[in-house]
């Protein structure tokens, strides 16, 4: 016993013991109180248009107002187009990379906890078939460890998406957007594509827009939102001063 406790908090091992300790003890609380504390992470998205202004991808990803809510997101799809597709050139490579990992798609905590713990059985096995839990081939096992953990968590924990989808069979509901108002952060016309801003229960959603008939949109005249272009990449609109 006093020799696998000094293998778990040797110098190599210890960082993710007490890491798994603290996870293992927040699901025990999360189970008695019933108090979620898998809080909202907000990955923002930068682009470059224009003036590096923010934009929201299709709602049917869950990521509106220029960030992707994790945890909003956990009952949500996300298919091969939307990391390899277009909209892959608005995401960085680490945000491609939680979602490719199952980051999102997934409860954030559940995802995170089983990573550290694939990771930590990864470091122990190692370091203890070669004795090296408190030396520095330990810890080149400890760092080395990080990428096939992920790879393994990955693995392990795509079932479970179906279980997760299950609890909420709808899934996140993508926003309708046809027939609301929005603002334009400038003037379109032909077949020019721009930024407008959408409000929708106190939350700012950016979209792209384009005019409907190609006339000349002021963008100090509210828009009206007619409908969505065939690839769903951006939405047909009309000065809504001519209604």
């Amino acid at each position: 016993m006093g020799e696998l406790t000094n293998i778990l908090f040797s110098p190599v091992n210890i960082t993710l013991s007490v890491l798994l300790i603290v996870l293992i003890v927040y699901w025990i609380f999360n189970m008695i109180t019933g108090i979620d504390f898998d809080t909202d992470i907000d990955v923002d998205i930068d682009i470059d248009v224009d003036a590096e202004i923010e934009i929201d991808m299709d709602a049917d990803t869950g990521i509106e107002g220029g960030n992707i809510d994790l945890h909003d997101v956990a009952n949500t799809d996300i298919d091969k187009e939307d990391v390899l597709g277009k909209k892959r050139k608005s995401l960085k490579w680490w945000q491609v990379a939680l979602i490719y990992f199952n980051f999102v798609g997934l409860p954030f905590m559940f995802t995170f906890t089983c990573w550290i713990f694939i990771w930590w059985i990864l470091t122990i096995i190692s370091t203890t078939l070669t004795h090296s839990y408190d030396n520095t081939l330990g810890f080149i096992f400890f760092f080395g460890g990080i990428i096939p953990s992920l790879f393994i968590n990955k693995v392990f924990t795509t079932p479970f998406k179906n279980f997760f989808k299950s609890l909420n069979p709808d899934g996140d509901k993508p926003i309708e957007l046809i027939g609301r108002i929005a603002s334009l952060k400038s003037s379109i016309e032909q077949d020019q594509l721009e930024l407008a801003e959408v409000t929708i229960d106190s939350k700012v959603m950016s979209i792209y827009v384009k005019s409907l008939d190609g006339s000349l949109i002021d963008h100090k005249n509210d828009i009206l939102i007619i409908k969505q272009s065939a690839d769903k990449n951006y939405y047909y609109v009309k000065s809504y001063s001519n209604n």
